[in-house]
Formats: structure tokens, C-alpha cells, sequence
């Protein structure tokens, strides 16, 4: 919208209003890179879409005066379940890129994931950190395992708490508005990869990646790993006996196979198949309300993970844009929990929400 008197766009109301500004802001190919999709995007389109058919069912007269929206994560507490995902190349948004989200995160007391693809070093990011313990490791696991153990390394040495291993990249997405926009890596400052479009191409993605790897890599790290792009309960059974730590339950944001399911359709399968384990149970995709945040702990997450419109606060105002976008989300996630009858975490519970149209829907894929 526009301010009237000045003549100056509003200041974003909403995650929506964000990712619409942001548009007029960034560069097509830029905007484009971070809002696009595999194939036809209906995947992407589902992950929004599914939470508004989910209806929540408020109880009242509950003495919600004082909420606790906090919970704890891989021992670590934070104010309110919500990570920032893992999103390579920040440098197009922001000039500070992954640095002003960091000291943005940090400064709200909740967990920053950096990508291995990010415009600065990882070393970089922990120094501007408050506390590093409160920053995860996103790791490829490339072909060059030498790569690989190398960034785990410097990740422990630099004080991250975490790993989280992204398994549903044997290669890349069928990205068509990054090819009609003739989009290359090589412009893109990504540190770790040598600002090289031959390791993202040739190097970085391996199709050979098995289970047995992932044992490998636990024997590699005393880090805890959680593998990022579980969908369904028979991998997710396999990752709890790979004794990892935690899942994500992640479609890559619908950038890699299109037509999948919504992460909060594959959730509820999933989260079931776990009961009865101590595996951290993460989602991604689609959140863009505090209602959808709260919906996702009601059937089964622990918390969930905020990419894209953390770029679109990025890039209208740096470090300030991020806070405030995630305390958008806080503060409606409050309200929900609220108007929910929900003093604290615990009390969100499955009897809150009804799912049946996203279980229709899913049944006729």
C-alpha cells in the first residue's frame, strides 16, 4: 500500500506485504532465484496453501493471561519455535547478508542455520554472533568428502552447535525461471564453494549419497545431525536408527520435485511414526502466518524453519527488516496460542486443529 500523505509504500503489515515490496525492490533474476519453484511450482503453491485448510478449534474461559511461547531446541531455549532456515547467498538481498540475519536472530534469542552456500565465511558469521551455540551448520554432502569433513571442521572449531544435512539434493531441481532468466553461479559470492559455479554444477551434489554415509558421517562429528528433507515415515524410521538427532520435514521449498506433498500434509504421518523416540522433529515450508506455526506444533513439530521471508526483510531493511519479521510471526503465533487457549507449548496439542481437507487432498494424489 501507499502512505497517502508522504507518498511512501506502507510498512509492511504482513509476510505478504514483505515478499510483495521486496519484489519492486530486488532485481528480477535475484527475486526470482529466491521465490521460484521446480517445474510447474504446484508443490511450492501446496506448501501455502494446505495450512489455510486446516482449521483451528479455540478453547476458551482457559486463563490465558500469561503465555509461554517458549520451548527448547537441541538443549538450547528460545523464546519462540521458530529457526531460520538454511538459504545460500544472502549478498543478493543485503550487502550484509548472512551477518545482519545472524546479529537480527541472535539479538531475538532463536537459532540461524547458515548455508554452506553463504556470501560469508562461517567463521564470519560466528564472530558477529552473541553466542554461536545458537547458530547451526547446513551441510552438502559433496562428492569430495574432503570438502565436506573440511566444513565440518571449521564449524566445530568456530562453536556451532549443530549440523543439518541436506539429503534431498542428489541434483538440482528443474528450476525454469532461473533458466529463462539465464541465471549462472558465477556472479554469486558463495565462500565456500570458491565463489565456483564448477562446485555447485559438478562437485557439490552427489547422487551416490546413502544411508551408509550418513553413519559415516556421525562417526566423522560430535556435533548433532539432523537430516533436512525427510517426507515420509519409513525414512524417517531410518534416519532414528541411523541415531542422528532430529528431521526436517522439507520439500526444499518445492525446489526440487515438483508435485510432492506439502511438508505439513507429510507431518502428521511422520510425527506419529516417531512417537515413542527422542528425535527432534523440524518443518519447513509454507509458514507465513503465526497460525501456521502453531498448527505445525499442534500435529507434531517441534518447531519449524522461516526462509524466504526472512530474504524479503533482508532486502527492504537489512538486520531491522529480519526482527521484524520474525516478530510478526512471534507476536501472531502469540495470539494464536491465545485465542487457542494455550498457556505454553505443551498445551498445543493435536485435538486443537482439524487437518481432514489436507488428509482429502492428499489422498487424491
Amino acid at each position: 500500500g501507499i502512505n497517502a500523505e508522504y507518498g511512501e509504500p506502507m510498512k509492511p503489515l504482513n509476510l505478504r506485504d514483505y515478499e510483495t515490496q521486496a519484489k519492486e525492490r530486488l532485481k528480477l533474476a535475484s527475486f526470482d532465484y529466491v521465490a521460484g519453484y521446480a517445474d510447474d511450482g504446484y508443490t511450492h503453491t501446496a506448501n501455502m496453501e494446505s495450512f489455510s485448510k486446516i482449521r483451528i478449534k479455540p478453547r476458551v474461559l482457559k486463563d490465558v493471561k500469561n503465555v509461554d511461547t517458549s520451548t527448547t531446541v537441541l538443549g538450547k531455549k528460545i523464546p519462540f519455535p521458530i529457526l531460520v532456515a538454511p538459504m545460500g547467498t544472502q549478498k543478493l538481498a543485503h550487502q550484509e547478508g548472512e551477518l545482519a540475519v545472524t546479529r537480527a536472530i541472535q539479538k531475538l534469542g532463536t537459532i540461524n542455520c547458515l548455508s554452506t552456500a553463504s556470501s560469508y565465511a562461517l567463521e564470519d558469521v560466528a564472530a558477529v554472533s552473541q553466542n554461536p551455540g545458537f547458530l547451526w551448520f547446513q551441510l552438502y554432502f559433496a562428492k569430495d568428502r574432503s570438502f565436506s569433513f573440511n566444513l565440518i571442521k571449521r564449524a566445530e572449531a568456530a562453536g556451532y552447535s549443530a549440523l543439518v544435512v541436506t539429503v534431498d539434493l542428489p541434483v538440482s531441481g528443474n528450476r525454469e525461471m532461473d533458466l529463462r532468466n539465464k541465471l549462472s553461479f558465477a556472479g554469486f559470492e558463495m565462500v565456500h564453494l570458491g565463489n565456483s559455479s564448477e562446485y555447485m554444477n559438478d562437485k557439490l551434489f552427489d547422487a551416490s549419497l546413502s544411508w551408509s554415509d550418513i553413519v559415516w558421517l556421525k562417526s566423522m562429528t560430535k556435533l548433532p545431525i539432523l537430516l533436512k528433507g525427510i517426507l515420509t515415515p519409513e525414512d524417517a524410521i531410518k534416519a532414528a536408527e541411523c541415531g542422528v538427532a532430529g528431521i526436517v520435514v522439507s520439500n526444499h521449498g518445492g525446489r526440487q520435485l515438483d508435485t510432492v506433498p506439502a511438508t505439513i500434509q507429510c507431518l502428521p504421518a511422520i510425527a506419529k511414526a516417531l512417537s515413542g523416540t527422542n528425535l527432534l522433529i523440524v518443518m519447513d515450508g509454507g509458514i507465513r502466518r503465526g497460525s501456521d506455526v502453531f498448527k505445525a506444533i499442534a500435529l507434531g513439530a517441534h518447531c519449524v524453519l522461516v526462509g524466504r521471508p526472512v530474504i524479503w526483510g533482508l532486502t527492504l531493511y537489512g538486520e531491522d527488516g529480519v526482527s521484524d519479521v520474525l516478530n510478526i510471526l512471534k507476536n501472531e503465533f502469540h495470539d494464536a496460542m491465545v485465542f487457542s487457549g494455550c498457556k505454553s507449548i505443551r498445551d498445543i496439542t493435536p485435538n486443537l486443529v482439524d487437518d481432514t481437507l489436507i488428509n482429502l487432498s492428499l489422498s487424491k494424489l
